[in-house]
């Protein structure tokens, strides 16, 4: 007893174990081994380091963005997350897991506990197996033979297995704990000795909470524990627990019997005045019908007064508490000042992250909060999208049309209160924004003159968009197929500090008959504002208003990209590192986008001096933070040191843009500029690598090896040189003698664009209205049925091409 008083650095003091030592956290990347660990832990004195609750507590967090905050969190898991399928043992990779997850958050700070079930199902597993050897044995000395006969286990009693899984479920959570340098207490029952309790488990029942004096002994034990940075592991006292009774208690806001462990989580989270409640389940959530019937849907935020429109299902498999039982005990945990998380902890995918992605406020699970929001959800948002992008497509073209020209006119006519909008948006971001970003999110009279004729110019193109007929075959005699062309469904647009996106995007969507949802940035929120108010102006003269959505809850980037069931196709608009991230993100949802917008210049030998300034100048010093903006310039080896070298340096100081050289350009020079750290760079600002290569072919191998498909041009007089660059070069747009800005969809004659795909399938380059449409195919026929078209048949395949109906290109 008393080897096991020391190597677990507990000795008994005033009515508590308490722990002799700090369990110093330490980092993933640096684990200790437990040898040293143990000797570490041995009578130290280093003192404590407190990190101080980042708000007061006694009212829970309104949104989940700020259960980051969470000091304070009870992680509950539930009988089927710790529990293997068969019921009998304990899913011990997902409970390492688990482990990991909690350990982390420890090391963060943050002071965790654990209310678990499981020692049934350990306790189970251990007697059953105690029980088939007995019997073994017992049938081998009577048959006299070693072929054993099937043998029937005895239906165990929970509080028997509960009495025989304890231990080895301490002993197994003390053993993965030790791997990340966390000590995991435990206590017996208050009511026994302090020699016995060395077995450092909290093991409650109701009389704990409900006798005064256990229950400031309780409270001051984890308040102990939790200040030495150890994880107190609690739960119900299954060997002695009397029977399950009804729930109907739990009506009141005062009062909650222990029952189970979520009864008991919740009791102990408002007890501990913790910031945070995590119950694990084999569940996604709380669902408003139960999980698998066709028409249920996962709540995302569950409010109190909501439980009238949920329809609770059966228990889970194993436990004793069922979702109306949780939904129950997290509301009395919201009463009472603790915010509540009920999340799948059970599911492969996701369990690996499943408590730090709700800490870090991700959408997972159902969050209970007690502020309604003013406006719908961003699930509600897509299905108007949904419903309007569908009533949208089955407008005339002509309506469509209007309704593009209507916002262009509200555009120019509104323009004081759009300039006055994003003038606070200006103010706001003074300081806080790059020049670059400032540049993109200024609008001008300019501006908006622009926006409304590329505006016009979608509607022109927009009158023979959505359902045109690409191909007729007749299959056979009276059977006919077309494939026409129709909207991809719900976008999601994501951009940042560009508002002229939203009108632009607006009208593209509205054009191709898809429903929209938008998410721009929080610089641009006033601008944003106004610019969607008018665009549902312009909607609503044909009713479809909701069609087009703005997302201005608190929804993250990363949750959004996980709604594949609303969203068809994600566009982000945005830099190299926010289109990584969506395609990171994105659960399921193509996205459609380029990486990285690495676009070359390559002056060839044959080179005009006059055009090569004024096009590298464009490329680069136009609007250097702009996707299309030239990166890296490639000079054919015999310009150098020649006067057009000379003016196009000469222009580049001139222009303040900093000069990287590329190794052969630097091997060159006896004092040359900077060497490039990467030839796969995009600087997005005045800032420009030049190289050089001994011909077209090299260039067209530089391109080809650091380019990102995005535009790349070459500057020649040589016409042959020029047209095997155009053929040669792999990318989304490739020019001669032309700036790399022109790619663009208002410069291509697109009217606008979504954004410009460097991707090889359905759209590529700047992404006007054609590149939102998808297709279908019709077919038309009289009663045909395939075995018609059999062996001994009566019909044919003819497979004839039909004339196409011409395409409106007024």
């Amino acid at each position: 007893m008393l080897s096991q008083v020391y190597r677990c650095g507990f000795q008994p003091f005033n009515q508590h174990l308490l722990p002799w030592v700090q369990c110093t956290a330490v980092s993933r990347s640096h684990r200790i081994q437990p040898s040293v660990i143990r000797h570490v832990r041995s009578w130290s004195n280093i003192p404590f380091i407190t990190v101080p609750l980042s708000r007061a507590h006694g009212k829970s967090f309104a949104h989940r963005s700020e259960l980051k905050h969470a000091k304070r969190i009870v992680v509950k898991l539930g009988s089927a997350v710790v529990t293997r399928g068969d019921e009998c043992g304990l899913a011990l990779g997902r409970l390492a897991s688990i482990v990991e997850q909690v350990s982390v958050l420890q090391n963060q700070g943050r002071e965790m506990m654990l209310v678990t079930s499981g020692a049934v199902a350990f306790g189970k597993q251990r007697l059953r197996h105690e029980i088939l050897l007995s019997q073994s044995v017992r049938q081998a000395l009577h048959s006299g033979q070693n072929q054993l006969k099937e043998m029937a286990i005895p239906v165990l009693e929970a509080r028997a297995c509960a009495a025989a899984g304890q231990s080895g479920l301490m002993a197994l959570y003390e053993a993965m704990f030790t791997q990340y340098s966390i000590c995991a207490a435990q206590q017996l029952d208050p009511g026994i000795s302090d020699t016995q309790q060395i077995f450092y488990q909290i093991l409650v029942t109701n009389l704990d909470f409900h006798d005064e004096q256990k229950r400031r002994n309780l409270n001051g034990t984890l308040h102990e524990l939790l200040r030495m940075n150890i994880v107190p592991i609690v739960n119900t006292n299954d060997a002695v627990v009397p029977p399950a009774e009804p729930n109907s208690d739990l009506q009141g806001v005062n009062v909650i019997s222990v029952k189970d462990n979520d009864s008991l989580a919740a009791r102990l989270a408002v007890e501990m005045k913790t910031d945070l409640l995590i119950v694990l389940s084999d569940v996604e959530g709380l669902f408003d019908s139960p999980p698998g019937s066709d028409d249920a849907k996962l709540i995302d935020i569950f409010y109190p007064g909501d439980q009238q429109s949920v329809t609770f299902g059966t228990k889970s498999r194993v436990g004793m508490g069922g979702m109306e039982a949780k939904v129950k005990a997290a509301l009395w945990a919201l009463q009472g000042g603790t915010s509540v998380v009920i999340a799948n902890g059970t599911h492969p995918k996701v369990s690996g992250h499943v408590i730090t992605d709700i800490v870090e406020g991700k959408k997972v699970g159902t969050f209970f909060s007690e502020v309604k929001p003013a406006g719908p959800t961003v699930e509600q948002q897509g299905e108007m999208a949904r419903s309007g992008g569908r009533m949208l497509a089955t407008l005339e073209p002509e309506q469509r049309a209007e309704i593009i020209h209507h916002l262009a006119d509200l555009l120019t006519d509104q323009r004081d209160e759009i300039l006055l909008a994003n003038k606070k948006d200006l103010e706001e971001a003074e300081g806080r924004l790059a020049a670059p970003l400032l540049k993109r999110l200024s609008l001008s009279t300019s501006k908006l003159n622009s926006l409304a004729i590329g505006l016009r110019q979608i509607a022109a193109s927009s009158q023979d968009s959505v359902g045109r007929v690409l191909r007729r075959t007749r299959i056979a005699k009276n059977l006919e197929l077309e494939q026409v062309t129709v909207p991809i469904g719900v976008l999601l647009v994501i951009f940042e500090s560009r508002p002229d996106c939203l009108p632009q995007v607006a009208a593209l969507a509205i054009a191709s008959g898809n429903g929209l949802l938008l998410k721009g940035g929080k610089e641009a929120t006033h601008s944003n504002r106004i610019l969607h108010l008018l665009t549902q102006e312009a909607l609503s003269i044909h009713g479809v208003k909701e069609a087009v959505q703005l997302v201005n809850t608190r929804e993250e980037v990363e949750d959004l990209c996980r709604l594949d069931k609303m969203i068809d196709l994600i566009i982000p608009r945005g830099s190299s590192q926010l289109v990584r991230d969506i395609q990171k993100a994105a659960k399921g949802i193509p996205v459609m986008g380029h990486s990285e917008g690495i676009c070359h210049m390559y002056v060839d030998s044959e080179a005009s001096v006059d055009k090569v300034t004024r096009l590298v100048r464009d490329s680069k010093c136009e609007y250097p933070a702009a996707c299309n903006a030239l990166e890296t310039l490639l000079i054919h080896r015999d310009l150098l040191r020649t006067p057009l070298f000379d003016q196009i340096i000469d222009m580049l100081r001139v222009e303040q843009v900093k000069i990287h050289a590329g190794p052969k350009f630097a091997s060159y020079l006896t004092f040359s500029p900077s060497e490039v750290k990467s030839l796969r760079t995009e600087y997005g600002d005045l800032e420009l690598c030049i190289e050089v290569v001994d011909n077209v072919q090299d260039a067209i191998d530089h391109i080809h090896k650091y380019g990102s498909s995005h535009t790349d041009v070459i500057v020649t007089e040589n016409e042959n040189t020029a047209e095997f660059f155009l053929q040669h070069v792999d990318s989304a747009c490739v020019f001669w003698n032309a700036s790399t800005r022109f790619s663009d969809g208002y410069r291509f004659g697109l009217g606008a664009e979504v954004g410009i795909s460097t991707s090889r399938i359905h759209a590529r380059g700047p992404v006007g209205l054609e590149g939102l449409l998808t297709t279908k195919w019709l077919l038309r026929g009289k009663d045909h049925v395939v075995s018609d078209f059999s062996e001994h048949g009566s019909l044919k395949y003819l497979h004839e091409n039909l004339p196409v109906p011409q395409r409106n290109t007024n």
